[in-house]
């Protein structure tokens, strides 16, 4: 099992383990998501906490034989909060039924605040009082995972994440308006590269802008909590206290204020923000245009007004919003309805005005079902107020509707491959040509990684259709030209013979091209020609996945055959058990082997993607056919 479904069987684990708290305490299910998220809060903070401190330690001054105590300073620095005993998880987990864990829960909330002052009354602790001791025992216990402790990477970010979006999908608060689909705040952040100064979002929510603006920060080795200032505005108290929680969780902090952002502007920014980045709500119809219509923050006047005084649509008060408080550098990057972009009367004057500004930088158009709690379609939005002046009247329009993944039956989002593959068209609109080729470097790079990693498990399923060969070898001895079997047989020897010269050819040719591939020149030129001698590789990958499942399926067969029409459970030499186990493991080595040549693959074909789109590696018009349908192999006729 690999371990991207190892975490999804965990994630769906952990869930059904939480859910069972709505049948066993007295909160409704728009209540108990604070209780649950407050412990994956304490488990994630010391995931972190365990995962910098050894490091923190072995750099701590010594000063006459004493070490310096660790400071929650230490831990900042590493994106990480500083826990004292009272608040690792550990403690929670060691905790015996006669002791009070509601009490123990609320000691460590309070000592992090302790030290925290920002999180001050955010994070949740008198919710605990309603929950049975045993309960929140069997909870605790829960997030307390073995399997947890033996993953690598932000396992429990992710976690973090999913069960944001299964409340979501529960609608357990405020519809699920809280959470936005993290593939699209990564194209937001990809876009308009939050890298410093004042980072703005409006509509906060849950703080999941401001989480991967701190990823795309360390991304580029830097120190989110050095290099930026997150500022957040959110009208709703208790998606307020998620965010802090979401935002403590990594070592950060941020200024959020409860605000209706349509008459109120805390923060003042005005003309002062470095980033501005948000989902807000779509087509509200109920602001008060007397209230807003002085506003220094609509440049562009007040869209419509209905008869009952209230602007039309709120679409365009929050595009104005958005501009308006960028700097004169700024960037913006937004989600927006789908009907903004042709909408009408004034709607459509304040878009003309937008638009002759030469601040609109890019749209982008995303289909449904990318939101847990919405099917339709959305678009992106972005404006760079600090466009070169050539650039000025250019506009990079992206149809993106046919390039998604399907995660579930109902959600779709963006692999990080195509995330990235959209950023690098972005790259060519900015003349960013180096970055674009240092992506298809990297994409060709992984390719012949991935191919020289195919022989091990392509020799494991030839090994493994020879020991279950050996165990039906003296039953075949004396069975093997029977009626039922004879063709059958003779078609497996025959694939497995193919397979075993393909194979060999195979490796033979992944060795040349990738001496090719250590000589060729990175420039666009040169990854052409590199790209060329991948191809055939790439075809052959897919035959070999095509005779690993033949091989299969024909080895299965002929167990059949023996079982089923020539009873060789009644031979002596036939030994059901150790075939059983025999035909499993070549269904596991055929699956092995088939991942890793899609992944072989899968990664020349990012590289042939933008090739294909870009073969100048310049910016040009691209038929909306081109772009692929979820595994970005899309052509036009």
């Amino acid at each position: 099992m690999s371990q991207l479904e190892q975490i999804e069987a965990i994630e769906r684990r952990l869930w059904s383990s939480a859910d069972n708290l709505r049948a066993n305490s007295n909160y409704a299910s728009n209540e108990y998501f604070l209780p649950v998220m407050g412990l994956i809060f304490l488990r994630h903070a010391y995931s972190r906490f365990l995962g910098v401190k050894e490091e923190i330690v072995a750099g701590l001054p010594t000063r006459g034989g004493k070490t310096r105590a660790l400071t929650r300073e230490d831990f900042s620095r590493k994106s990480a909060l500083y826990l004292r005993e009272a608040a690792q998880f550990d403690h929670l987990v060691g905790l015996t039924s006669g002791q009070d864990r509601a009490q123990a829960v609320i000691d460590a909330m309070e000592s992090i605040e302790a030290d925290y002052p920002v999180l001050a009354g955010s994070l949740p602790k008198g919710e605990y009082q309603e929950l049975d001791n045993e309960v929140l025992g069997t909870l605790i216990s829960t997030f307390d995972d073995a399997a947890l402790k033996q993953a690598s990477g932000d396992i429990f970010g992710r976690i973090y994440e999913y069960f944001l979006t299964q409340f979501a999908d529960q609608k357990a608060h405020d519809g699920g308006e809280f959470f936005t689909p993290v593939s699209l705040v990564q194209m937001i952040v990809n876009v308009i590269e939050p890298d410093h100064g004042k980072v703005l979002d409006p509509a906060c929510g849950s703080g999941g802008m401001f989480v991967q603006s701190a990823h795309f920060i360390e991304g580029m080795r830097g120190n989110p909590a050095e290099e930026v200032t997150f500022y957040g505005m959110e009208k709703n108290p208790t998606t307020i206290r998620l965010a802090l929680m979401n935002l403590a969780v990594h070592g950060l902090e941020g200024r959020i204020q409860k605000a209706i952002t349509y008459y109120e502007d805390p923060h003042e920014l005005l003309g002062k923000a470095d980033f501005v980045m948000a989902n807000p709500p779509f087509n509200v119809d109920e602001v008060d245009a007397e209230k807003v219509k002085n506003d220094p923050r609509l440049p562009f006047g007040l869209p419509g007004v209905n008869k009952k005084g209230a602007v039309s649509n709120g679409n365009y008060l929050w595009i104005s919003y958005f501009y308006s408080y960028l700097n004169p550098k700024g960037r913006a990057g937004f989600v927006m309805s789908s009907q903004a972009s042709s909408a009408g009367r004034q709607e459509a004057e304040v878009r003309r005005k937008l638009v002759e500004s030469g601040h609109v930088d890019v749209m982008m158009a995303i289909r449904a079902n990318f939101f847990y709690t919405r099917t339709v379609p959305c678009e992106l939005w972005f404006f760079d107020k600090g466009k070169p002046e050539a650039m000025r009247d250019k506009v990079l329009m992206i149809d993106a509707r046919n390039i998604y993944r399907q995660v579930t039956r109902k959600i779709y989002d963006f692999s990080p491959e195509q995330t990235k593959n959209i950023s690098a068209i972005v790259w060519l609109h900015r003349g960013q040509q180096d970055r674009f080729l240092a992506l298809v470097t990297d994409w060709l790079d992984r390719a012949a990684c991935e191919l020289l990693t195919t022989e091990t498990p392509l020799n494991g399923l030839l090994d493994a259709r020879v020991a279950l060969a050996n165990q039906m070898v003296l039953f075949l001895q004396d069975n093997g030209e029977a009626e039922p079997l004879k063709e059958p047989l003779a078609e497996l020897t025959g694939v497995e013979k193919t397979l075993r010269a393909d194979t060999k050819a195979f490796r033979h040719s992944i060795q040349k091209v990738a001496e090719v591939w250590k000589e060729s020149p990175r420039d666009n030129a040169g990854l052409h020609r590199a790209a060329e001698t991948f191809a055939p590789l790439a075809e052959t990958c897919r035959d070999l996945v095509k005779q690993a499942d033949l091989l299969y399926k024909l080895a299965a067969r002929v167990v059949e055959i023996c079982e089923k029409e020539l009873t060789s459970k009644s031979h002596d030499a036939w030994i059901t058990r150790d075939v059983n186990k025999a035909i499993k493991a070549l269904d596991a080595a055929r699956h092995e082997a088939v991942e890793q040549l899609k992944r072989a693959r899968y990664f020349f074909k990012q590289a042939r993607w933008l090739q294909d789109g870009f073969p100048e590696a310049e910016l040009r018009d691209v038929p909306v056919c081109w772009f692929s349908v979820n595994d970005t192999d899309g052509r036009c006729a």
